[in-house]
């Protein structure tokens, strides 16, 4: 074929039904209530979203969050709605932790790894009703999810753009979503989950969150997403209610010692090098592996992973001076380089520079002394530190209302 047959070939097809291929960017069914509000007029993207990293100021969205109540579009989180006879064996084949545990009306998280034991991703479990789950992960996972339903009687289909979510977090949060009229939230546990009438259709609350403070979650039917919006922002208006973009809740995150796919590690099927992956341990996330299960991806590999060590620690460091430790690496004492930063930020709240980072066992220990090289930039100059830092046990941010049933009533 001529190379003139084959651009009027490639010419002639149809894709007007194929029109996702073509859209760029998906507008939240947020989005008529954030383009007013978002004063900067940036826009970044989160998958297929527009997303925005800030409205104003990513400073004082943090400080709403900490001090009253901010909402965060979580629309483009990616969601799978699973069910069928299998739905429970197909997720305890899936993922790591024992999910029967998980009873309907809770939520829980859970991480689900290859076959050599490196994890694909970390997520949340929704158990919505007996054998109807939701599965939600930053990253998309469809072909992954659906290679592992072989075998099992399991429906499993993404329904990211069949479901408006937006995130309420912060000491308000309760009190706004009193005012608002949704009865008995108070007595609303961590990792609850419960459903509210809301203008002829229904409002699905969990009390989740990524933010490490006291919130929730809200779950609706896009058509309703402008309504839940007004009436969220009316009920929170005597509560401080602000919207919040991505840059300030990266700062949350890392305060509450939170992970991310894409900074504290990378999915295991989308690495191109060996080694670069994790699994759950070098996560600090051995407690969500569940070895009285018979049967699970990675099973074998993890098993003899506790029995002979890991390769690396995440740990969390509190770092001398003002200046993030953003993309640094991370040495011992003698000056020889054991890691690298994955996630850093200024601490409003601890006044500090903190961190997350990925460094050689055995090193890790709370109390180890380690230099962590930042390269920082003021007035077109580049300057150079080894800053001292100190890994810590505990996370930076876990106040006790988070866990608090009923929370205080601001």
């Amino acid at each position: 074929m001529s190379q003139t047959s084959r651009q009027n070939t490639i010419e002639r097809v149809d894709f007007s039904h194929k029109s996702h291929y073509l859209t760029k960017a998906f507008k939240s069914p947020f989005y008529s209530r954030q383009e007013p509000l978002n004063h900067l007029k940036e826009w970044g993207r989160w998958a297929d979203y527009l997303s925005p990293a800030a409205y104003t100021c990513s400073a004082m969205e943090y400080f709403a969050c900490r001090n009253t109540c901010t909402v965060f579009d979580l629309t483009p989180m990616t969601k799978y709605h699973i069910s069928g006879t299998d739905a429970l064996p197909y997720l305890n084949r899936l993922v790591t932790r024992d999910v029967s545990k998980i009873k309907p009306g809770r939520v829980g998280y859970s991480v689900w790894c290859a076959d050599d034991g490196q994890v694909v991703d970390d997520g949340t479990i929704f158990h919505i009703s007996e054998g109807v789950y939701r599965l939600c992960s930053q990253e998309r996972h469809l072909d992954w999810l659906m290679t592992n339903t072989i075998g099992f009687d399991v429906s499993l289909h993404e329904e990211t753009h069949d479901v408006a979510a937006l995130a309420l977090q912060g000491p308000t949060s309760c009190a706004t979503l009193k005012r608002m009229g949704l009865e008995d939230i108070e007595n609303m546990k961590m990792f609850d989950i419960r459903h509210f009438p809301f203008e002829g259709t229904q409002l699905m609350v969990s009390r989740t969150g990524f933010t490490g403070d006291l919130g929730y979650e809200l779950w609706i039917d896009p058509n309703h997403a402008e309504a839940l919006w007004d009436r969220l922002f009316e009920a929170g208006q005597l509560h401080g209610i602000k919207p919040m973009g991505d840059e300030a809740l990266q700062m949350l995150r890392v305060e509450a010692g939170f992970i991310q796919a894409g900074h504290d590690f990378m999915p295991a099927h989308a690495t191109v090098r060996s080694g670069y992956t994790r699994s759950p341990f070098e996560l600090g996330l051995g407690w969500l592996v569940d070895f009285k299960k018979p049967v699970f991806n990675g099973r074998k590999a993890l098993l003899s992973e506790k029995e002979n060590g890991h390769r690396y620690n995440l740990v969390k460091l509190d770092i001398d001076g003002n200046k993030p430790g953003c993309d640094s690496y991370v040495f011992t004492k003698n000056k020889k380089q054991i890691g690298t930063v994955t996630s850093a930020a200024w601490s409003p709240s601890a006044k500090a520079s903190i961190a997350l980072a990925s460094v050689e066992a055995p090193h890790g220990e709370p109390g180890e002394e380690l230099l962590v090289e930042i390269y920082y930039q003021k007035e077109l100059k580049w300057s150079r530190v080894m800053a001292k830092a100190r890994v810590v046990k505990d996370v930076f941010w876990n106040p006790p209302r988070k866990r608090m049933t009923p929370p205080d009533d601001y």
